[in-house]
């Protein structure tokens, strides 16, 4: 790992491989390794680039105890993409890691040449919202649940009904995420209802964007449901939408051959 004094914090990163530059957003409260499971080995095969990275929040980079805004998020992706040389750079993003995406192709299309948003959306849904504020709510109770109970919640909310039906599969990730289940933090909860840039409407602005794009959109998603992504795809002129079948919202760990031959085919 590798680390750098960018956007006035400190950001750790790390760089595999060789070719055109790919970055990875990673999503709420993950760090940036997670990406190191299946996407980081398929695209350095594909012949990329790939940089991961901890986002705001997320230790050891600089773990915000204040509010932040989607707008700190985007400025830190940008200091680090300028960082490792200012080139245009692939930046695939999942969740909150791809509104980052997509408001870093609008904010500033010198850096990027390829956007890719898994999981998106440009509008908040009242479930969204009432989501948010319940993890919200729950952090500033001082709540901490039972590491099976989180464990069981997450893969309830994350996992497609395909996956919850095989039980040496879903035994597996279970076990997985009690084990990674850490303590809430500050920064993390800093993360939970990022507002977005400019009000909660956002589909508007997306026609501006000008990087190539593609949606990937999960179809069993309950976080984050695959019409909310189509539409980011029907906003972004000449974007490709995809939907992949038998996915919830961790779609990347569910299905990731599926989800990396879309994304070594697109990024090329």
């Amino acid at each position: 790992m590798s680390s750098a004094k960018l956007n006035g914090i400190e950001i750790d990163y790390e760089v595999t491989g060789s070719g055109p530059l790919v970055v990875l957003v990673m999503g709420t409260g993950s760090p940036g390794r997670v990406w190191k499971a299946h996407q980081v080995p398929a695209l350095v095969t594909a012949g990329f680039q790939v940089v991961t990275f901890d986002n705001r929040g997320i230790s050891p980079t600089f773990e915000a105890g204040r509010p932040m805004m989607l707008d700190d998020l985007v400025a830190d992706t940008a200091a680090l993409i300028e960082h490792l040389g200012g080139m245009r750079a692939r930046v695939v993003g999942t969740s909150m890691g791809a509104r980052v995406t997509q408001e870093l192709a609008l904010a500033r299309p010198d850096l990027v040449s390829h956007a890719v948003m898994m999981a998106t959306y440009g509008r908040s849904s009242t479930m969204q919202k009432a989501w948010s504020q319940a993890e919200r709510d729950l952090y500033d109770a001082g709540i901490t649940l039972p590491a099976s109970y989180r464990a069981a919640m997450t893969a309830m909310n994350n996992f497609s009904p395909a996956t919850l039906r095989n039980e040496q599969a879903i035994a597996d990730w279970l076990a997985v995420l009690e084990f990674s289940a850490g303590q809430p933090t500050a920064g993390r909860r800093a993360q939970i209802g990022l507002e977005m840039r400019a009000g909660t409407e956002r589909l508007t602005a997306y026609r501006k964007i000008t990087a190539r794009s593609m949606v990937i959109g999960f179809a069993d998603d309950r976080l984050i449901p695959a019409h909310l992504s189509r539409e980011v795809a029907q906003a972004i002129p000449g974007a490709r939408y995809e939907e992949i079948p038998d996915t919830g919202h961790f779609g990347y760990l569910e299905r990731p051959d599926v989800v990396n031959a879309v994304l070594a085919d697109f990024l090329r």
